[in-house]
């Protein structure tokens, strides 16, 4: 009898830590599954940041293009600019110079001016005393 009482107990407890096992169990698998689910969504969001990453690359390797396409521009069009300054320099320097001789000209047209009107009174007063 107190064997059987023993033995009752015993696949009562048994019974009671079994129980207790299959909910542990039972709590253990759901853990996985909620450490799955975490996972396969970091997963994804890796690869998503990853094609972001790639996105950027691609991003950043265009601006590099694009940079070095304006800093050769930026040298074309710095040389144009020293080029159209030398130019204007040099037609200055033939517009004074034309200047010059423009005041140089009127100066002597001035002074031929004069002198066909000097000729003029003679010729005038060698036809009065005529």
């Amino acid at each position: 009898d107190k064997n059987l009482r023993q033995t009752t107990k015993m696949a009562s407890d048994n019974e009671q830590k079994l129980d207790e096992l299959s909910r542990k169990l039972g709590v253990q698998e759901e853990e996985l599954k909620r450490a799955i689910d975490r996972a396969e969504h970091a997963e994804k969001n890796l690869k998503g940041i990853e094609e972001e990453l790639q996105l950027v690359g691609d991003n950043m390797k265009q601006l590099e293009q694009s940079a070095e396409k304006a800093v050769e521009r930026e040298e074309k069009l710095k040389d144009k600019i020293l080029n159209i300054q030398n130019k204007y320099k040099m037609a200055e320097g033939r517009f004074e110079y034309g200047e010059m001789n423009i005041t140089k000209l009127n100066q002597r047209i001035d002074d031929i001016e004069d002198e066909i009107y000097r000729e003029k009174l003679k010729i005038k007063k060698v036809a009065d005393e005529l």
